[in-house]
């Protein structure tokens, strides 16, 4: 295949991916608003927010033991060193959800030539708090003079709606029967920091580094947006349907 060639049809891919990619968005974000009062801080952890319920539950206690056991273990880290103390109840007001699509630095080389380019997953999006973009908590470690009460409130941010995504089993399989599993991943600059990420089961991938380059030539941008694998659409199948299938064969084989 000539350049013009993987250029026609990255072109052609990068077109489906975006349309893709905008409708994938609205559904999710409507599903968002939906779940949302499911998935506030007074959810899980109950009177240790400001404005939660009232009454002390054994599943708010274990909540929030898990909560103080992981934010001693990573704020007094690079890149935070924050101070280990938590003291309840947490300043969060009544935050709704919001999602950033997930970016990266990849280092494209052809022979001598190497360029960092920032690569975005079309598909994947970082899942947090109003207000609590990865964008925005990068520009709080940048700053010098940062304001240590405002970064103890991202970091906490970001560990309360890990624990709500990995403790809460239901909520976990309704995003699941809609297509949009979360999963948990890091990344280097927030160091051990639990980053929830939210997106579907259709995987984009990057070209060759060579191909990278020179639509980053093109475009005049050290930027790449990464491309829809069809065959993972093709794929995609409804996991309540083959449940069902799998009973009936178990059950009534004759009748499939």
């Amino acid at each position: 295949m000539n350049g013009r060639d993987n250029t026609q049809s990255l072109l052609t891919r990068r077109k489906l991916t975006r349309a893709i990619t905008d409708v994938v968005r609205v559904q999710m974000t409507e599903y968002l608003k939906t779940l949302t009062p499911l998935m506030r801080p007074q959810a899980i952890l109950g009177e240790y927010v400001q404005g939660g319920q009232k009454e002390a539950t054994r599943k708010a206690d274990k909540a929030f033991k898990d909560l103080q056991a992981l934010y001693e273990a990573i704020a007094p880290s690079k890149p935070f060193y924050l101070q280990r103390e938590l003291n309840p109840p947490l300043d969060f007001p009544r935050v709704g959800l919001e999602i950033t699509p997930l970016d990266y630095v990849h280092v494209a080389q052809v022979g001598s030539d190497s360029r960092k380019i920032k690569v975005r997953c079309p598909l994947t999006w970082v899942l947090t708090y109003t207000d609590f973009p990865p964008t925005r908590l990068q520009e709080l470690l940048d700053n010098k003079g940062r304001d240590a009460a405002e970064l103890q409130r991202f970091v906490l941010s970001y560990l309360v709606i890990h624990l709500l995504t990995t403790h809460e089993a239901g909520l976990t399989r309704v995003f699941e029967a809609l297509h949009f599993p979360i999963t948990t991943a890091k990344l280097p600059q927030f160091g051990e920091l639990p980053i929830t990420r939210i997106g579907i089961p259709v995987a984009t991938t990057r070209p060759s580094d060579a191909i990278v380059i020179e639509s980053a030539e093109l475009t005049g941008m050290d930027a790449f947006e990464e491309v829809i694998n069809v065959d993972d659409v093709e794929r995609l199948g409804d996991s309540l349907k083959e449940r069902l299938l799998d009973i009936t064969r178990q059950q009534a084989p004759e009748a499939v």
